[in-house]
């Protein structure tokens, strides 16, 4: 058990920090406005972008069976883990295949807000309490990104928000899982 928390938090930790190398666009020459261009569109940039996705797509691959160890037994708290090896997956193919990006940063959304509501189901009241808030917060910032790219404006700023919030929820579930890990069984009785 204490292998697999420590294993999680690092490959949390090094997903975590690969995921946010799009920071990197402002120390770098990238052509992209941050402020009017999707962060999808670094991908296209310097190879430094795709490299990172991919190392934090197989941090992530790899964290969910390292995080499947430490939840409880039970389906919601699968689905937990398994949201995570998802969202690298998915992280994955954006790095191999950055003209699909903005399908697959949808599919990535619609795999974190899975894995968030999961998260709701199985933590304990403060925690869960976290999990909420940060699933309306996917939702908001999911909602201002097609709103933007409806009104053709800040869709730079949106999209790299976005991203903030993703890598801290990802940030936070791996917190939990190394600070707190769950009951291996669900409680019995009534």
């Amino acid at each position: 058990m204490r292998t697999a928390r420590i294993a999680s938090a690092l490959l949390m930790g090094v997903a975590v920090f690969a995921y946010s190398g799009w920071l990197l666009e402002f120390f770098l020459p990238t052509g992209v406005s941050p402020a009017h261009d999707p962060v999808e569109a670094l991908l296209g940039g310097p190879p430094v972008f795709r490299v990172l996705l991919a190392v934090s797509g197989v941090a992530f691959l790899l964290a969910g069976p390292a995080l499947h160890r430490l939840g409880p037994v039970q389906w919601v708290a699968r689905l937990s883990s398994i949201s995570v090896s998802v969202f690298g997956l998915i992280a994955l193919l954006q790095a191999a295949y950055p003209d699909q990006s903005d399908a697959l940063s949808f599919l990535a959304t619609v795999v974190l807000v899975v894995g968030v509501v999961s998260l709701i189901l199985w933590w304990p009241p403060g925690w869960r309490a976290l999990a909420v808030a940060g699933l309306v917060i996917v939702l908001v910032t999911w909602a201002a990104l097609v709103l933007t790219r409806q009104l053709d404006t800040a869709e730079g700023v949106v999209s790299r928000a976005q991203q903030v919030v993703r890598a801290v929820l990802y940030a936070v579930g791996g917190a939990y899982a190394f600070i707190k890990p769950a009951p291996r069984h669900a409680p019995r009785g009534g």
